[in-house]
Protein backbone atom coordinates (compact mmCIF):
# COMPACT_ATOMS: atom_id res chain seq x y z
CA UNK A 1 0.00 0.00 0.00
CA UNK A 2 0.87 3.58 -1.41
CA UNK A 3 0.87 6.86 1.09
CA UNK A 4 2.58 9.81 -0.64
CA UNK A 5 1.77 13.53 0.50
CA UNK A 6 2.59 16.64 -1.20
CA UNK A 7 2.67 20.24 0.24
CA UNK A 8 1.09 23.66 -1.00
CA UNK A 9 3.43 26.61 -2.47
CA UNK A 10 1.27 28.94 -1.86
CA UNK A 11 -2.37 29.52 0.47
CA UNK A 12 -4.13 33.21 1.26
CA UNK A 13 -6.97 34.16 3.26
CA UNK A 14 -9.58 37.11 1.87
CA UNK A 15 -11.66 39.30 3.47
CA UNK A 16 -15.03 41.03 2.54
CA UNK A 17 -14.17 43.93 5.10
CA UNK A 18 -10.55 44.82 3.70
CA UNK A 19 -10.90 44.33 -0.05
CA UNK A 20 -7.76 45.23 -0.93
CA UNK A 21 -5.41 43.63 2.23
CA UNK A 22 -3.47 40.58 1.28
CA UNK A 23 -2.15 37.86 3.84
CA UNK A 24 -0.24 36.01 1.80
CA UNK A 25 2.46 34.83 4.46
CA UNK A 26 -0.38 35.17 7.76
CA UNK A 27 0.30 31.68 9.54
CA UNK A 28 -3.40 31.05 9.63
CA UNK A 29 -6.09 30.06 6.92
CA UNK A 30 -9.44 31.44 8.13
CA UNK A 31 -13.21 30.15 6.44
CA UNK A 32 -15.63 32.85 8.56
CA UNK A 33 -18.73 34.83 8.87
CA UNK A 34 -18.55 37.42 11.28
CA UNK A 35 -20.49 39.68 12.66
CA UNK A 36 -19.54 43.08 14.58
CA UNK A 37 -21.20 44.68 16.94
CA UNK A 38 -20.92 47.86 15.96
CA UNK A 39 -23.28 47.97 13.07
CA UNK A 40 -23.84 44.33 12.51
CA UNK A 41 -22.07 43.58 9.47
CA UNK A 42 -20.95 40.75 8.22
CA UNK A 43 -17.95 40.41 7.28
CA UNK A 44 -16.75 37.12 5.65
CA UNK A 45 -13.40 35.02 4.68
CA UNK A 46 -12.71 32.50 2.56
CA UNK A 47 -9.33 30.56 1.94
CA UNK A 48 -7.20 29.80 -1.51
CA UNK A 49 -4.69 26.60 -0.95
CA UNK A 50 -2.43 25.75 -4.38
CA UNK A 51 -0.71 22.74 -5.40
CA UNK A 52 2.10 22.83 -7.53
CA UNK A 53 0.64 21.15 -11.14
CA UNK A 54 4.04 19.41 -11.80
CA UNK A 55 4.02 17.79 -8.50
CA UNK A 56 0.51 16.41 -8.75
CA UNK A 57 1.03 14.90 -12.61
CA UNK A 58 4.43 13.40 -11.25
CA UNK A 59 2.38 11.06 -8.59
CA UNK A 60 0.25 9.87 -11.50
CA UNK A 61 3.29 9.31 -14.29
CA UNK A 62 5.64 8.00 -11.49
CA UNK A 63 3.91 6.62 -8.48
CA UNK A 64 0.05 5.92 -8.69
CA UNK A 65 -0.82 2.45 -10.09
CA UNK A 66 -4.24 0.94 -9.51
CA UNK A 67 -7.22 2.55 -7.38
CA UNK A 68 -6.23 5.91 -6.10
CA UNK A 69 -8.21 8.61 -3.23
CA UNK A 70 -6.61 12.00 -3.09
CA UNK A 71 -8.14 13.76 -0.28
CA UNK A 72 -7.48 17.61 0.89
CA UNK A 73 -6.12 17.79 4.42
CA UNK A 74 -5.98 21.12 6.93
CA UNK A 75 -5.66 20.92 10.00
CA UNK A 76 -7.81 23.09 13.20
CA UNK A 77 -6.08 25.87 14.71
CA UNK A 78 -9.17 26.99 16.66
CA UNK A 79 -13.24 26.70 16.00
CA UNK A 80 -16.56 28.69 17.49
CA UNK A 81 -19.84 29.25 16.50
CA UNK A 82 -19.63 25.91 14.45
CA UNK A 83 -23.76 24.50 14.73
CA UNK A 84 -25.46 21.75 13.41
CA UNK A 85 -24.95 21.22 9.43
CA UNK A 86 -22.49 23.97 9.52
CA UNK A 87 -21.37 23.34 5.37
CA UNK A 88 -18.41 23.72 4.16
CA UNK A 89 -17.57 24.01 0.12
CA UNK A 90 -14.50 23.44 -2.00
CA UNK A 91 -14.16 24.53 -5.09
CA UNK A 92 -11.64 24.39 -8.42
CA UNK A 93 -10.47 27.91 -8.14
CA UNK A 94 -10.76 30.27 -11.77
CA UNK A 95 -9.03 33.15 -12.26
CA UNK A 96 -9.73 34.74 -15.53
CA UNK A 97 -12.02 33.72 -18.74
CA UNK A 98 -10.23 35.71 -21.64
CA UNK A 99 -6.73 34.20 -20.11
CA UNK A 100 -7.90 31.17 -18.01
CA UNK A 101 -3.71 30.09 -17.51
CA UNK A 102 -3.28 33.39 -15.59
CA UNK A 103 -2.17 32.65 -11.79
CA UNK A 104 -3.31 34.81 -8.55
CA UNK A 105 -0.43 35.65 -6.65
CA UNK A 106 0.40 34.55 -2.77
CA UNK A 107 1.57 38.64 -1.91
CA UNK A 108 3.38 39.00 1.36
CA UNK A 109 0.77 40.13 3.84
CA UNK A 110 -0.54 39.66 6.94
CA UNK A 111 -3.69 39.95 8.72
CA UNK A 112 -4.13 43.86 9.45
CA UNK A 113 -0.82 44.71 8.55
CA UNK A 114 -0.15 49.00 9.24
CA UNK A 115 -0.59 49.63 6.60
CA UNK A 116 -2.64 46.89 4.63
CA UNK A 117 -0.37 45.12 2.27
CA UNK A 118 -2.05 44.66 -1.51
CA UNK A 119 0.85 43.27 -3.47
CA UNK A 120 -0.98 39.90 -3.32
CA UNK A 121 -4.67 38.45 -4.13
CA UNK A 122 -7.28 39.85 -2.28
CA UNK A 123 -11.27 40.09 -2.22
CA UNK A 124 -11.60 42.31 -5.00
CA UNK A 125 -9.03 40.91 -7.22
CA UNK A 126 -6.48 37.44 -7.99
CA UNK A 127 -3.80 39.91 -8.50
CA UNK A 128 -3.07 42.66 -6.03
CA UNK A 129 -5.21 45.34 -4.88
CA UNK A 130 -6.18 47.69 -7.60
CA UNK A 131 -5.87 44.99 -9.97
CA UNK A 132 -8.07 43.36 -12.78
CA UNK A 133 -11.31 41.56 -10.89
CA UNK A 134 -12.48 38.49 -10.71
CA UNK A 135 -14.03 37.04 -13.88
CA UNK A 136 -17.24 37.32 -13.00
CA UNK A 137 -20.46 34.84 -13.48
CA UNK A 138 -20.06 33.38 -16.87
CA UNK A 139 -20.19 30.05 -18.33
CA UNK A 140 -19.42 27.56 -16.22
CA UNK A 141 -17.70 29.93 -14.01
CA UNK A 142 -19.35 31.17 -10.52
CA UNK A 143 -19.20 33.78 -8.04
CA UNK A 144 -21.21 35.27 -4.70
CA UNK A 145 -20.84 38.42 -2.83
CA UNK A 146 -24.08 40.06 -0.59
CA UNK A 147 -24.10 44.04 -2.09
CA UNK A 148 -25.08 45.29 0.69
CA UNK A 149 -22.33 44.40 2.77
CA UNK A 150 -18.92 43.63 0.32
CA UNK A 151 -18.09 44.75 -2.69
CA UNK A 152 -17.65 42.24 -6.13
CA UNK A 153 -14.91 39.33 -5.27
CA UNK A 154 -13.62 36.77 -2.80
CA UNK A 155 -12.23 34.60 -5.82
CA UNK A 156 -14.35 32.87 -8.64
CA UNK A 157 -14.90 29.38 -8.98
CA UNK A 158 -15.41 26.48 -11.41
CA UNK A 159 -18.67 25.00 -11.00
CA UNK A 160 -18.13 21.97 -13.46
CA UNK A 161 -15.70 20.86 -16.31
CA UNK A 162 -16.14 18.87 -19.79
CA UNK A 163 -17.00 16.02 -17.16
CA UNK A 164 -17.28 16.43 -13.93
CA UNK A 165 -19.84 18.51 -12.41
CA UNK A 166 -18.26 19.67 -8.71
CA UNK A 167 -20.37 19.57 -6.01
CA UNK A 168 -17.75 18.79 -3.11
CA UNK A 169 -18.70 19.57 0.93
CA UNK A 170 -18.05 18.90 4.26
CA UNK A 171 -20.73 19.17 7.24
CA UNK A 172 -19.31 20.08 10.70
CA UNK A 173 -21.17 20.33 13.66
CA UNK A 174 -20.30 20.75 17.13
CA UNK A 175 -18.95 17.85 18.51
CA UNK A 176 -17.02 16.52 15.31
CA UNK A 177 -13.63 16.75 14.09
CA UNK A 178 -12.86 20.30 12.50
CA UNK A 179 -9.65 19.19 10.80
CA UNK A 180 -10.85 19.01 7.09
CA UNK A 181 -9.79 15.96 5.70
CA UNK A 182 -11.70 14.66 2.35
CA UNK A 183 -11.51 13.76 -1.03
CA UNK A 184 -11.18 15.84 -4.14
CA UNK A 185 -10.67 13.38 -6.82
CA UNK A 186 -13.04 14.83 -9.30
CA UNK A 187 -11.04 18.35 -9.35
CA UNK A 188 -7.67 16.34 -9.11
CA UNK A 189 -9.11 14.54 -12.20
CA UNK A 190 -10.33 17.27 -13.84
CA UNK A 191 -6.44 19.64 -13.63
CA UNK A 192 -4.51 16.15 -14.77
CA UNK A 193 -4.27 13.71 -18.14
CA UNK A 194 -2.55 14.49 -21.45
CA UNK A 195 -5.41 17.12 -21.71
CA UNK A 196 -6.40 18.75 -18.61
CA UNK A 197 -9.97 19.84 -18.32
CA UNK A 198 -9.05 23.04 -16.50
CA UNK A 199 -6.20 24.34 -15.48
CA UNK A 200 -5.26 24.25 -11.63
CA UNK A 201 -5.57 27.28 -9.82
CA UNK A 202 -5.81 25.43 -6.22
CA UNK A 203 -8.81 25.13 -4.11
CA UNK A 204 -11.49 27.62 -2.41
CA UNK A 205 -12.72 27.48 0.50
CA UNK A 206 -15.67 28.77 1.92
CA UNK A 207 -18.96 28.58 4.09
CA UNK A 208 -22.39 27.25 2.21
CA UNK A 209 -24.40 30.46 0.76
CA UNK A 210 -26.33 30.56 3.65
CA UNK A 211 -23.92 30.72 5.76
CA UNK A 212 -22.17 33.90 4.43
CA UNK A 213 -23.45 37.38 4.90
CA UNK A 214 -25.95 36.50 7.05
CA UNK A 215 -26.51 39.22 9.45
CA UNK A 216 -27.70 36.82 12.62
CA UNK A 217 -25.56 36.86 15.58
CA UNK A 218 -26.46 33.04 15.57
CA UNK A 219 -24.74 32.30 12.52
CA UNK A 220 -20.94 33.22 13.04
CA UNK A 221 -18.74 30.10 12.18
CA UNK A 222 -15.28 30.66 12.11
CA UNK A 223 -12.50 27.77 11.46
CA UNK A 224 -9.00 28.96 11.03
CA UNK A 225 -6.45 26.54 9.79
CA UNK A 226 -2.79 26.25 9.75
CA UNK A 227 -1.51 27.83 6.88
CA UNK A 228 1.67 26.69 4.82
CA UNK A 229 3.33 29.53 6.86
CA UNK A 230 2.57 27.89 10.20
CA UNK A 231 5.45 27.52 12.64
CA UNK A 232 3.67 24.27 13.86
CA UNK A 233 3.88 20.42 12.27
CA UNK A 234 0.08 20.73 10.80
CA UNK A 235 0.48 22.66 7.15
CA UNK A 236 -2.33 21.53 4.92
CA UNK A 237 -1.25 18.89 2.09
CA UNK A 238 -2.68 16.64 -0.69
CA UNK A 239 -3.02 13.02 0.52
CA UNK A 240 -2.87 10.45 -2.23
CA UNK A 241 -3.17 6.68 -1.96
CA UNK A 242 -3.53 3.69 -3.90
CA UNK A 243 -3.27 0.38 -3.61
CA UNK A 244 -0.75 -1.10 -4.97
CA UNK A 245 -0.65 -4.22 -3.24
CA UNK A 246 0.67 -7.62 -3.77
CA UNK A 247 0.70 -11.34 -2.63
CA UNK A 248 2.91 -13.02 -4.40
CA UNK A 249 5.37 -15.66 -2.49
CA UNK A 250 6.51 -17.34 -5.35
CA UNK A 251 5.96 -20.81 -3.10
CA UNK A 252 3.15 -23.23 -2.67
CA UNK A 253 4.81 -24.03 0.54
CA UNK A 254 3.92 -20.38 2.27
CA UNK A 255 3.13 -20.48 5.83
CA UNK A 256 0.22 -18.13 6.77
CA UNK A 257 0.13 -17.42 10.50
CA UNK A 258 -4.04 -17.10 11.15
CA UNK A 259 -3.81 -17.09 15.21
CA UNK A 260 -4.06 -14.40 17.69
CA UNK A 261 -0.83 -14.36 19.58
CA UNK A 262 2.21 -13.74 17.73
CA UNK A 263 5.58 -12.00 17.65
CA UNK A 264 5.43 -9.54 14.97
CA UNK A 265 9.16 -7.74 14.37
CA UNK A 266 11.07 -5.30 11.92
CA UNK A 267 13.72 -6.97 9.84
CA UNK A 268 13.94 -3.65 8.10
CA UNK A 269 14.61 -0.53 9.96
CA UNK A 270 17.27 1.62 9.65
CA UNK A 271 15.85 3.73 12.70
CA UNK A 272 16.90 7.11 11.05
CA UNK A 273 15.37 8.03 7.41
CA UNK A 274 16.33 11.28 5.08
CA UNK A 275 12.64 13.01 4.72
CA UNK A 276 12.97 12.37 0.86
CA UNK A 277 13.22 8.40 2.04
CA UNK A 278 12.05 5.60 0.97
CA UNK A 279 11.98 2.71 3.00
CA UNK A 280 10.04 -1.22 2.08
CA UNK A 281 9.66 -2.45 6.21
CA UNK A 282 9.81 -5.96 5.99
CA UNK A 283 8.16 -8.05 9.12
CA UNK A 284 9.25 -10.95 10.70
CA UNK A 285 6.16 -12.76 12.13
CA UNK A 286 5.96 -16.45 14.31
CA UNK A 287 3.73 -17.61 16.58
CA UNK A 288 4.24 -16.49 20.12
CA UNK A 289 3.37 -20.32 21.53
CA UNK A 290 4.56 -22.75 18.96
CA UNK A 291 3.86 -25.92 19.13
CA UNK A 292 5.43 -28.52 21.01
CA UNK A 293 7.35 -30.68 17.98
CA UNK A 294 10.72 -33.08 17.66
CA UNK A 295 13.33 -31.57 15.36
CA UNK A 296 16.66 -30.78 14.49
CA UNK A 297 16.67 -27.32 13.51
CA UNK A 298 14.93 -24.05 14.99
CA UNK A 299 11.40 -23.46 14.97
CA UNK A 300 12.75 -19.70 14.21
CA UNK A 301 13.84 -20.21 10.69
CA UNK A 302 10.33 -20.98 9.31
CA UNK A 303 8.90 -17.65 7.57
CA UNK A 304 5.15 -17.26 8.22
CA UNK A 305 3.09 -14.34 6.90
CA UNK A 306 0.55 -12.31 7.58
CA UNK A 307 -2.97 -13.29 6.81
CA UNK A 308 -4.00 -11.97 3.07
CA UNK A 309 -5.62 -8.94 2.89
CA UNK A 310 -6.20 -9.00 6.52
CA UNK A 311 -3.04 -7.09 8.03
CA UNK A 312 -2.56 -3.05 7.99
CA UNK A 313 0.35 -0.55 9.03
CA UNK A 314 -0.45 2.83 10.24
CA UNK A 315 2.51 5.77 11.68
CA UNK A 316 2.14 7.96 14.96
CA UNK A 317 3.48 11.30 15.74
CA UNK A 318 5.56 9.92 19.31
CA UNK A 319 5.46 13.07 21.09
CA UNK A 320 1.45 14.09 19.74
CA UNK A 321 0.32 10.77 19.44
CA UNK A 322 -1.41 11.46 16.59
CA UNK A 323 -2.03 9.43 13.32
CA UNK A 324 0.43 11.01 10.60
CA UNK A 325 -1.29 7.82 8.51
CA UNK A 326 -3.99 6.14 9.25
CA UNK A 327 -5.27 2.66 8.99
CA UNK A 328 -7.33 2.19 5.86
CA UNK A 329 -8.77 -1.15 4.37
CA UNK A 330 -8.24 -0.10 1.19
CA UNK A 331 -4.93 1.39 1.13
CA UNK A 332 -2.69 0.33 4.00
CA UNK A 333 -3.00 -3.40 3.60
CA UNK A 334 0.36 -5.29 3.95
CA UNK A 335 1.91 -6.79 1.13
CA UNK A 336 3.72 -10.43 0.47
CA UNK A 337 6.81 -11.46 -1.59
CA UNK A 338 9.20 -14.86 -1.40
CA UNK A 339 10.97 -13.23 1.14
CA UNK A 340 8.05 -11.47 3.68
CA UNK A 341 5.29 -9.71 4.83
CA UNK A 342 5.99 -6.85 3.97
CA UNK A 343 4.70 -2.53 3.27
CA UNK A 344 6.54 0.75 1.71
CA UNK A 345 6.76 4.33 3.23
CA UNK A 346 7.25 7.40 1.37
CA UNK A 347 8.64 9.61 4.18
CA UNK A 348 8.14 12.80 2.09
CA UNK A 349 4.75 13.86 3.79
CA UNK A 350 6.44 13.38 7.62
CA UNK A 351 8.04 16.44 9.51
CA UNK A 352 11.96 16.39 9.77
CA UNK A 353 13.36 15.80 13.34
CA UNK A 354 10.57 14.06 15.11
CA UNK A 355 9.99 10.32 15.70
CA UNK A 356 7.79 8.17 14.76
CA UNK A 357 6.19 4.65 15.44
CA UNK A 358 4.59 2.15 13.56
CA UNK A 359 1.67 0.33 14.08
CA UNK A 360 0.47 -3.13 12.63
CA UNK A 361 -2.98 -4.08 12.66
CA UNK A 362 -3.98 -7.89 12.43
CA UNK A 363 -7.06 -9.41 11.77
CA UNK A 364 -6.27 -13.36 12.46
CA UNK A 365 -7.61 -16.08 15.17
CA UNK A 366 -11.18 -14.00 15.73
CA UNK A 367 -9.90 -11.07 17.00
CA UNK A 368 -8.32 -7.94 15.89
CA UNK A 369 -5.28 -7.00 17.39
CA UNK A 370 -2.64 -4.03 17.31
CA UNK A 371 1.03 -4.35 17.83
CA UNK A 372 3.40 -1.32 18.26
CA UNK A 373 6.00 -3.16 20.01
CA UNK A 374 8.77 0.12 19.71
CA UNK A 375 8.99 -0.12 16.13
CA UNK A 376 10.18 3.33 16.27
CA UNK A 377 12.22 5.14 13.39
CA UNK A 378 13.06 9.16 13.16
CA UNK A 379 12.90 11.47 9.69
CA UNK A 380 15.56 14.06 9.77
CA UNK A 381 16.81 16.81 6.93
CA UNK A 382 17.99 15.86 4.06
Amino acid sequence: MAVYKIFPYQDTTVYSMFPTMNTGIDPINQISNLNFAIDTQPSVARTFIKFDSDEINSMFNNYITGSYDVKLRSFIATAQGIVESSVLEIWPIATSVNNPTLEWNQGTGTYLDQPLTTDGACWESPFFGGGAAWPGVVGNISMSWDGAYAAAGGGAWYISSSTYTFNNTVTFGPRTDKDLNTSVKTIIQAWTGSSPELPNHGFLLKWEGAAEFNPSKLVQPVMQYYSLDTNTIYPPCLEFKWDDSVWNTGSSSTTVLNEQNMYISLAENPGIFYSESFNKFRLNVRPKYPPRVYQTGSLYTTQYYLPSGSAWYAVKDLDTNEYIVEFDDNYTRISADASSSYFDLYMNGFEPERYYQLLVKVNAGGSTTIYDDEYYFKVING
